[in-house]
């Protein structure tokens, strides 16, 4: 019996599959009788139904008709005029312009199992009209919910070094995953830009303290090569000065003009042991 029911069910799915499709926008008999029940009323009364039949959409906006429930046409209408039957025909407008909207903040564990919380900025628009209303029943709703939750996963293969440096690469990694979703739902995802990263304050202030001792010990570094610089250049002025004893004199009277320029009150005037030899010996 289980081979039997078996065999039936794949019977039922190939003959299910062998089915022509209906043609797009293919009424039957009974909806043409009524497409033309509905088109002698409307010629009937003319002069009232013209206000009814004739409608106007924006250059920034498209029309999507149903006919009986069937699409009518894979191109959407407008800008501009253009005519429907009050009985059969149906319209929605769909608003082709660049929507811009906030992704809330969320809270995410980067790969280094560090918790933070990231928001951004999220821009699409309208690309196919027509599948924006067939295939997703709010278009804009379904972006935002997706746009939240390619966040949450696109961080959460990042560290937290890659998170804080390598934001366009988060953010263009995050507009051609929305954009391969949400291509069904005639959705362009123009552009998507992370807002801010906020971290606990712990971790704040342990980034603060790693970066100040970074700090130190770069200055420790650059002042101990300073001062080995300055002693390799006053070895040499003493070899210079050793050869000429005449400039240790004049070293002697330039630093006396440096200190009397200052106007300072007492002057210590260095003097050398060679001139005080002869009265010693006295």
């Amino acid at each position: 019996m289980m081979h039997q029911v078996k065999i039936t069910n794949v019977r039922s799915e190939s003959h299910t599959d062998i089915l022509p499709d209906e043609q797009p926008g293919s009424l039957g008999v009974c909806g043409w009788i009524l497409f033309i029940v509905s088109l002698l009323l409307t010629v009937a009364t003319l002069p009232v139904t013209i206000f009814m039949c004739v409608k106007i959409v924006q250059e920034y906006e498209r029309a999507v008709m149903f006919r009986l429930g069937r699409i009518v046409d894979k191109k959407p209408k407008g800008p501009g005029l253009f005519f429907v039957l009050p009985c059969t025909d149906t319209f929605v407008k769909v608003d082709m312009r660049t929507v811009s909207f906030e992704i809330p903040p969320q809270e995410i564990l980067t790969k280094d199992s560090v918790t933070a919380s990231v928001d951004g900025v999220v821009y699409f628009r309208v690309n196919c009209p027509v599948s924006s209303v067939v295939s997703v029943s709010n278009a804009d709703f379904a972006t935002r919910f997706l746009a939240q939750t390619t966040l949450r996963n696109v961080l959460g293969t990042k560290n937290l070094a890659e998170l804080l440096s390598d934001r366009e690469g988060i953010s263009q990694s995050m507009q051609e995953s929305l954009d391969e979703a949400t291509e069904l739902w005639g959705i362009k995802v123009e552009r998507v830009e992370i807002k801010d990263v906020k971290l606990p304050q712990q971790l704040q202030r342990a980034m603060a303290a790693e970066a100040e001792a970074t700090r130190e010990a770069r200055a420790k570094v650059i002042a101990a090569e300073g001062e080995m610089n300055a002693s390799r250049a006053l070895k040499e002025a003493s070899l210079v000065i050793a050869e000429s004893p005449s400039a240790l004199q004049l070293r002697y009277l330039q630093t006396l003009n440096t200190i009397a320029a200052e106007n300072n009150s007492t002057i210590v005037f260095p003097i050398p042991i060679d001139i005080l030899q002869p009265f010693l010996h006295k």
